[in-house]
């Protein structure tokens, strides 16, 4: 039986080392292929802000699901301290006394496998599968093969193989700074949103084609135009632009869900709803799409709330709350009687855009002959009472 061992940090695991698993199965064809996270890596120090191993198990059991054979282990995790190839081939080798044992490594390990702990026992027990890529350092691979089969008797097996141009570092960098949803698989990257692992920050273009799938083609302007305005009185507030863009890109996420949908949501996220709420399920996409939201994305406390009280208001909203209710009323495609006059309100005092806001929700919802929610009630008292107290 071969035995393909592909070890690693695995932080975070990216398409790079699926992709070279990828290659390692098709080129080996291993009876078992294992792919074991280290716990602490022998070679380099981990990132401050790097997750648990724990963490960087299930990651790595996300990113390699898909590849034929492949099994995560976690055995050195489990053992705990430095993780030596050597102590796991070790393991390994008593378990199976008569099987081939295939390292996997990349270039650069191959390069400085003379420096490994208990090397030569390495050469003695296992086949080395490098991950040759055809670059200028293939002569380099070639002669320092030769040598160690030369030397050592080393069986070495040099596995075709181009690498993401980008390292691990780089990619972590890239979590943080909101581009790197490409760089990880899909599975992987929604794991570290919802655990908010390396710092992440949300890929906004990432995001907006997650959601663009769930809106009728005439709303996408609209969640277009919230996102623009929400961004921008975030801008002018003080609040999070990149937190007020999630906001505003996610807000009707279940806006088109019909009311059976709504309702079936509300009884799966165990949402209570009052008599009025089940008479009006149009107004329930603020509830559910906060949830959806929470569980697809991992939508922090202050972005769930903004989406949850988008549609209604409440007394005393946080600032990305007012924020996203009042770009939901004043983004470009509105178009209705005072809509300027809010629109600048929203840049001058926004309490008293709220306050004359949610007036107008008022007038509209009663002249439509409908009673209004409670909360956009007293929200309009709250406001109103600011309005007056600020008053000239």
């Amino acid at each position: 039986m071969k035995i393909a061992i592909y070890g690693g940090s695995f932080n975070p695991p990216h398409i790079g080392h699926v992709e070279a698993a990828r290659s390692v199965y098709e080129q080996l064809r291993p009876d078992r292929f294992l792919i074991i996270p280290t716990n602490i890596p022998p070679h380099k120090e981990m990132e401050e802000n790097s997750p648990s191993p724990q963490t960087r198990l299930e990651l790595a059991r996300l990113a390699f699901g898909h590849i034929p054979g492949a099994e995560v282990s976690d055995m050195e995790i489990l053992r705990e301290g430095k993780s030596f190839t050597a102590d796991t081939v070790r393991i390994l080798r008593e378990q199976y006394p008569d099987d081939e044992l295939c390292i996997v490594m990349g270039t650069d390990m191959f390069l400085s496998f003379c420096t490994w702990f208990r090397w030569q026992y390495l050469t003695e027990q296992c086949t080395l599968a490098v991950l040759s890529r055809e670059a200028d350092d293939a002569s380099q691979i070639e002669a320092f093969r030769d040598k160690l089969v030369r030397e050592c008797r080393a069986r070495v097996v040099l596995i075709p193989h181009e690498p993401l141009p980008m390292s691990s570092t780089e990619i972590r960098a890239a979590l943080r700074e909101g581009s790197g949803a490409g760089l990880v698989p899909d599975e992987v990257y929604r794991h570290i949103l919802h655990t908010g692992s390396y710092g992440v920050k949300t890929d906004l273009e990432w995001l907006r084609a997650q959601v663009r799938p769930y809106l009728k083609p005439k709303r996408v302007a609209h969640v277009e135009g919230v996102e623009q305005t929400a961004v921008k009185l975030a801008e002018r507030w003080g609040e999070d632009a990149h937190t007020a863009a999630v906001a505003g890109i996610l807000h009707d996420i279940t806006k088109s869900f019909p009311a059976e949908k709504q309702l079936k949501l509300c009884e799966k996220y165990g949402i209570m709803l009052s008599i009025a709420e089940r008479e009006t399920p149009a107004l329930l996409h603020a509830l559910t799409g906060a949830e959806l939201a929470r569980e697809l994305f991992g939508v922090s406390d202050a972005v769930y709330g903004a989406i949850r009280w988008h549609t209604t208001g409440r007394p005393d909203m946080s600032l990305l709350e007012k924020i996203l209710y009042l770009a939901d009323y004043v983004e470009p495609t509105r178009d209705f009687d005072g809509v300027k006059k809010l629109r600048k309100l929203c840049f001058e005092d926004l309490d008293r855009a709220m306050a004359l806001g949610l007036r107008m929700s008022l007038e509209e919802i009663r002249a439509r002959g409908a009673v209004p929610f409670r909360d956009t009630v007293d929200a309009c008292a709250y406001y109103s009472q600011y309005e007056e107290e600020h008053s000239c």
